[in-house]
Parts: structure tokens; sequence; C-alpha cells
């Protein structure tokens, strides 16, 4: 029986491979040993035949107790010399694709393990593998490669839309550069006509000052000339008595110098207190009061709007302080940070510490919501708000003014809610709801706020508008 199986395996080998294969995994010996009975076998086919059978030789069933085989060096260099020599043999003459260049035989067998092509010399290198008929592995090979190329078709189109959205991205961002630069010089049009009438107002004090001080210079040199004019008659007329008899000369000098004729009774002109002008009212400290002044041309906001944010059925105005339902879906891009399904956006500055307040004006809206929300607050899906979702808020709903608390909870109030003020304290772990018009307190949540904090809001599905109020402003100085 042996010796018809070493038949039928060693058909298209040559005889020298023939002499080099081994007994038990017909392949070319990988580091051979020499057992007594003078057979040779592969040292990792002799170690398997003996873990689970008697230590017998696998050819010719010899017994071994204690005996331990032997490494055949000059056997396992003819191998390496054999494989080498068949290596760069097949270099220069490849065998067909079909044909097993280890063997020579032809593919006739599939290794759905190793999804290997093998010939029937090489099933005994996949031991327990499940090895399956050529055309079933052909089969197999081409319903895994069809089911690869269905993720991949998958993956190419996912890879298009992408494409076409960040194509659309691109120019919408485009868009807000040019809203931005057009906003920008407008503003600064805008102050720079304020300046330029700030500057005319300066000029004109100036040249009004000028012309009133300068006005009294020229009265004060007007009269000096008079008073010039006066006693240069009087000098001449006490000149001319000078040249007279002296008789004549001396009965006049006494009662002339007695009488008024040759003294000046006016006073003396003086330079008037305050004649220049006040050149620290003008000049001094000009950047400040410049400034100070442009304070009623400026307006500051605690709160804007983050349009990034904001759902598409959203219109918020160009200075990001107010917000209203838009009659259509607007065509924005799908970026992580925007609001859809829900109706709502955030303010585009979060908090991490200290102390922080703002007022929304909602008017007569019949429904909205604002609060507090969490950085990292769902925005791509539908959520109760609650303070589990990372939201402290108030809102009102068909008349009825509610805190959204994890059990919300009705507030009570005597009058319409018309202002809404929340006051947000990072430190002290609180946010508080109050009535901007009477100042009332509505309610307060406390909670340990790990995260960085933004403003909320909810302006709801209705045409009125919600206003972000201005905050005041103060001059301090020291």
């Amino acid at each position: 029986m042996d010796d018809h199986m070493d038949q039928d395996t060693s058909e298209g080998l040559s005889l020298l491979e023939q002499d080099l294969t081994c007994p038990v995994c017909r392949d070319v010996y990988r580091d051979p040993v020499l057992l007594t009975c003078t057979h040779s076998l592969c040292r990792e086919c002799l170690n398997d035949c003996w873990k689970s059978k008697l230590k017998t030789c696998p050819v010719c069933r010899a017994a071994f107790e204690g005996e331990q085989p032997i490494a055949n060096r000059a056997l396992n260099d003819t191998c390496e010399s054999f494989r080498l020599e068949k290596t760069l043999q097949n270099r220069h003459n490849p065998a067909p694709l079909s044909i097993c260049r280890m063997h020579g035989v032809e593919f006739q067998l599939y290794c759905m393990k190793d999804q290997a092509l093998l010939c029937a010399k090489c099933v005994p290198q996949h031991p327990y593998h499940e090895i399956r008929p050529l055309q079933e592995g052909l089969s197999y090979c081409k319903e895994q490669l069809s089911f690869k190329i269905k993720i991949l078709e998958k993956k190419c189109n996912f890879y298009k839309n992408n494409t076409k959205s960040f194509t659309n991205t691109k120019e919408f961002i485009e868009h807000q550069a040019g809203q931005a630069a057009e906003s920008i010089k407008a503003e600064f049009q805008r102050l720079h006509k304020a300046l330029d009438a700030e500057q005319e107002v300066r000029l004109m004090a100036v040249a009004a000052e000028e012309r009133e001080k300068t006005g009294t210079m020229v009265a004060l040199v007007t009269q000096a000339n008079e008073v010039i004019a006066s006693l240069s008659q009087v000098i001449q007329n006490l000149k001319r008595e000078m040249g007279d008899e002296d008789v004549t000369f001396m009965q006049t000098i006494v009662p002339c110098s007695r009488s008024h004729r040759a003294q000046w009774p006016h006073e003396d002109l003086q330079h008037p207190p305050g004649a220049l002008l006040d050149m620290g009212k003008h000049v001094g400290s000009l950047g400040f009061n410049i400034w100070k002044n442009m304070q009623a041309h400026v307006q500051y906001n605690p709160v804007v709007l983050d349009p990034n944010t904001a759902s598409p059925w959203l219109d918020l105005t160009p200075d990001l302080t107010s917000m209203k339902e838009s009659q259509q879906r607007q065509v924005v891009p799908d970026n992580p940070e925007r609001f859809d399904p829900c109706v709502f956006l955030m303010g585009s500055e979060g908090f991490s510490e200290g102390k922080h307040r703002w007022d929304i004006v909602v008017g007569d809206n019949p429904k909205w919501m604002v609060g507090v929300c969490t950085e990292s607050l769902a925005r791509k899906k539908k959520f109760t708000v609650s303070p589990k979702r990372g939201v402290w808020s108030i809102a009102l709903s068909k008349g009825v003014l509610t805190a959204l608390s994890a059990e919300p909870t009705k507030i009570q109030v005597e009058t319409r809610v018309e202002r809404v003020r929340i006051k947000l304290d990072i430190d002290k772990g609180e946010v508080s709801f109050w009535d901007g018009g009477s100042l009332t307190h509505l309610c307060t949540f406390n909670h340990k706020f790990n995260e960085k904090m933004f403003p909320l809001f909810g302006p709801g599905l209705q045409s009125t508008p919600m206003v972000l109020a201005p905050g005041k402003m103060a001059l301090h100085t020291s």
C-alpha cells in the first residue's frame, strides 16, 4: 500500500526530487532528521507523528524507546541547494499560472482558510483546513470579490457626495466672506462718518475760540493804536511849548506840569487773562475723548448669535443679534455644528469661568425657549430638552411658562414675560432666569458645569423675531 501511494504521489517529480521528498508531508525535506532504522523525515513531521502515537518510524513502523533522532545535515544541505536551484530555474522559466511551482502539478483545489490555490501534493501542508474543489473556490472568490466591489462602490459614492458637499461648503464660505467684508466696510464707513462729524465739531470749536480770542487781540491793538495817537498829540504839544521864550516857558511849565495836559489819566492796557487758546480742552487726551464720545455711536452685545449652529429654518440679521423663522428651508452646509432637525442655535462664545449676564427680548412670541447648554449638545437628532441632555432652560408654550428641569415645573407669573434675563455663574454652578422687565426672579438651576457653556435659543417657528438686547457700557478711569 505504501509503495502504491509513493508511486501515485511521485508522478511528475524528478528522480532527485523523489529522493528528497519526505514520506510524511510529501514535500522536500525541511530540517531532516535520521532515525536508527535509516529512514529520514522532517523534524516537524516526526514530532507531529510522535505526539499522538507510539514512537515508531512512520515508514517501517520500527519502535523507538529512549532514542533521539539525529540531524541529517548532508541531506538538509542537499535539500536547500535543490530549493535554491529550483527557485532560480523558475525565475528564468516560470511555470504556467495554472501549475504549482513547488510540485509542477496543475492546481485542482482551494484552501478556504489560507485563500490559496493547491495541488494534490500541497494538501498535507494545510492540515485541518477546509479544502474545496477549484470551481467551488472560484465561485467563493467571485462572491467575496463582488461583495467587496459593492463596498468600494458604496464608498466611492460616499466620496462623490462628500466632494459635492465640500464644493458647496467652499462656495458658502466664499459667500460668508463676502457678507463679512460688506458688513465690515459698512460699519467702518459708519464709524468714519461719525469720526468725520466729531472732527468737524472739534475743528469748529477751535476756529470759534480762535475767532473770539483773535478778535479780542485785534480790539486791544486798535485801542492801543488810539492811545498811541492821543499820546503822540500830547507829546507834540508839550514839545512845541518847550520852544517858547524862557519867561513864557517858565510861566507855562509850572501850570502845565500841574494840569492834565502833561499827564495820562487812563489805565495802561494789559493782556487779559485767558487770552490764549485752551489747548488742553482741544487736544489734551484727544484720542480718549474722541473714543468716549464715540460710545454714542456703538452698541455692545454681551452675546451674539453663531450662524454656523443655526437651524436651516432660522433667519438671522447681519449683525447677529436677531432671529426669526425662515419662510423656507435655507440652503446651508450640513456642518457638524448646525442644529437639524431641532430649530435651535447657540451663542458664538462659550464660557468656562466667571459671571455672565444677557437679556433676550421675546416679545409676544407665543412659543420660545432660552437657556444654556454644554458644548457637546447633540446637533443632528431630536431630543428632549432637559439637564440630562445638557440643557438648562425655560420655555413658553400654549401660554404656560415652564422650567425645563428633569421634571418640568410650571412657573407662576403675574404678567406676560416679554424680556428674559439670564445670569450664569460658572464658578458657583448656577444659572438663573429673571423677568427682564420687572426684574422678578423666575427660577434657578444648580449644577457643576464641567464643560464650556453656551447660550442656547429656540425662537420657535414664528415670524415674531427674538432679539438680543444690547448691554450697558460703563467707562472707568483711574
